[in-house]
């Protein structure tokens, strides 16, 4: 198998691409220019692609090198927020934030990434299903939580991050899939499913929808701990899930997954934060909330004290 590219190499071609030139970019990364043209040389071997229009003065990239270098961003970014949540989860702590799963895999390394650009205070951070964060926040070990349940106990204080959405997906040539019209509420809820633990903010977020509208799911599968425990069962071929539109959407792309609609029922959730109404204004947690609610982060507001159901 060919030998993979070096982060560092993705990282000197997007800094050759922002800066015009070889010499700049090696500058920028405390590099000599011996030592960057030869990482650059390098990474077109090992991509087999000529990346770089050395014919012309400074560095242009070609056709092929400005399709990789916007890869590249993704890849590098992604990196970037996977280690700056390693050193959330292994930091010794000053604040401790519990985060559901979903929100953890998904959404919690990049805003831990953009709070750097706020604070550099340690955060600790542990991951469980919405019911084990909900008893972290209310045992006091955790500061603030985040959670995708569909209710927070009175002696709590939450806010609405965003919202999110279930879907109903299946491997490819799943019966389902030759349908040539959405799954019903009713359907959904005879479907053998494999679901994910009692406790789960996933399973729980489709129970209420189903409850919602007078039903319940009459079957299961299995239950399973993870969403990519899940993923990997359905993929499998046999049977169906409801998982966040955020767990699935690489699996969409690829096409490893297909998903089915649904129709006659609201699958939309909302992710919240929580903390105890006792809990002391920290300026950490008032950036993090700023960050992951999208505002931008002057003056954020601390987390108002008002129930939502």
């Amino acid at each position: 198998m060919p030998e993979s590219p070096s982060v560092d190499s993705l990282r000197l071609l997007i800094a050759v691409a922002d800066m015009g030139s070889i010499s700049a970019a090696a500058r920028e990364l405390d590099l000599s220019q011996p030592s960057a043209s030869s990482r650059l040389r390098n990474l077109e071997r090992q991509l087999r692609l000529d990346l770089l229009d050395r014919r012309t003065r400074g560095a242009d990239l070609t056709s092929a090198g400005a399709a990789v270098t916007e890869w590249a961003r993704g890849v590098v970014g992604a990196m970037d927020a996977l280690q700056t949540g390693a050193e959330a989860l292994r930091a010794g702590h000053t604040v401790r934030i519990s985060c559901s799963q979903t929100i953890a895999e998904y959404l919690m390394p990049a805003w831990l990434a953009r709070l750097r650009d706020h604070t550099t205070e340690p955060v600790h951070l542990s991951v469980g299903n919405s019911a084990a964060v909900i008893a972290a926040v209310r045992s006091h070990a955790a500061d603030l939580g985040f959670v995708e349940g569909t209710t927070v106990p009175g002696d709590l204080v939450s806010r609405t991050l965003r919202t999110d959405r279930l879907t109903l997906v299946v491997a490819p040539g799943h019966r389902l899939t030759r349908r040539r019209r959405p799954v019903t509420a009713d359907e959904l809820a005879q479907l053998d499913l494999v679901t994910r633990e009692p406790g789960a903010g996933t399973r729980d977020a489709l129970e209420a929808a189903l409850a919602a509208i007078g039903l319940r799911p009459n079957r299961e599968a299995v239950s399973l701990g993870t969403n990519a425990a899940v993923k990997v069962m359905v993929a499998a071929g046999e049977h169906a899930a409801v998982l966040s539109e955020l767990a699935v959407a690489a699996e969409l792309r690829d096409g490893r997954l297909v998903e089915v609609p649904v129709s006659g029922i609201d699958l939309r959730r909302r992710l919240r934060a929580v903390r105890r109404r006792d809990a002391a204004p920290r300026e950490v947690i008032s950036s993090l909330l700023a960050v992951a609610s999208g505002r931008a982060a002057g003056s954020p507001r601390a987390l108002p004290a008002q129930r939502t159901r």
